[in-house]
């Protein structure tokens, strides 16, 4: 296994638009402090190498066993292999998976990411509270979501008007669709969920303010868009209409 990446060698590999995120939880990854960290929903592994790089053991919860096997072949090509557990399963079931010495107990792990989950489970009340049983007392939450008030400035931007009211108005922008639209979150509906599943949250902020607004022509500099992000996003009115949300919150 490589020794550990430096926080901001790892940072400088994810996009823009995901800086704020990172931001917020570099505090406690390059801490210096290895840490338990279980990723529900988390796919591939966007976060799950790069946490694994500085240090820390990955446990990934994805139901996707096709996003699985990529997360594995990333891992191993990156040389962490062996810091990043695949376990195929749903977040609203995580009581039922061997993440723990005993099934259905209360979890140690000292840092948890729900990160666009809560968007398409059947119920993110039940989901959230799965995995705020799996961190320690002490433990660190970590939930990012859509924002509704960014898919409307989005939708409208993009020349799609009436669907930005539907979005708006809190109805679906495509009824006909086979599938459930996915949801979008308000502040006060993100910490009021947070809240309910017993955990204490900090300050929210917003997560791609003007990246995903802007066009891949544009000429932008990354650099400049994230030095941008990470001004905007915990200041309103700009995090208000951000494409996202995010918030950290500790298990008392």
């Amino acid at each position: 296994m490589p020794p550990p990446a430096s926080a901001s060698s790892a940072a400088e590999k994810l996009p823009a638009r995901t800086a704020a995120v990172w931001a917020a939880l570099d505090p406690l990854v390059a801490a210096g402090t290895p840490l338990r960290v279980l990723d529900v929903g988390g796919g591939s592994g966007t976060l799950a190498v790069p946490l694994a790089l500085l240090g820390h053991s990955v446990t990934v919860v994805d139901p996707s066993a096709d996003a699985l096997a990529t997360l594995r072949r990333r891992a191993d090509t990156a040389g962490v292999g062996g810091s990043v557990r695949a376990v195929q399963g749903d977040g609203d079931r995580l009581h039922e998976l061997p993440l723990t010495a005993t099934p259905g107990a209360d979890g140690d792990y000292d840092l948890a990411l729900c990160h666009a989950v809560l968007e398409v489970v059947d119920d993110p009340a039940v989901t959230l509270g799965e995995v705020a049983r799996a961190v320690r007392p002490g433990g660190t939450v970590s939930v990012a979501t859509a924002n509704r008030a960014g898919a409307v400035l989005a939708r409208a931007l993009g020349g799609h008007p009436v669907e930005a009211l539907a979005l708006l108005d809190g109805r679906d922008p495509a009824p006909g669709r086979t599938r459930p639209a996915a949801r979008r979150f308000g502040p006060e509906d993100l910490l009021a969920l947070v809240r309910d599943a017993g955990l204490q949250p900090g300050e929210w902020r917003g997560v791609s303010v003007v990246a995903d607004l802007l066009d891949a022509s544009s000429g932008a500099d990354p650099d400049a868009v994230r030095r941008l992000e990470l001004r905007l996003a915990e200041l309103s009115p700009y995090r208000d209409a951000a494409a996202g949300l995010h918030v950290l919150a500790t298990r008392p």
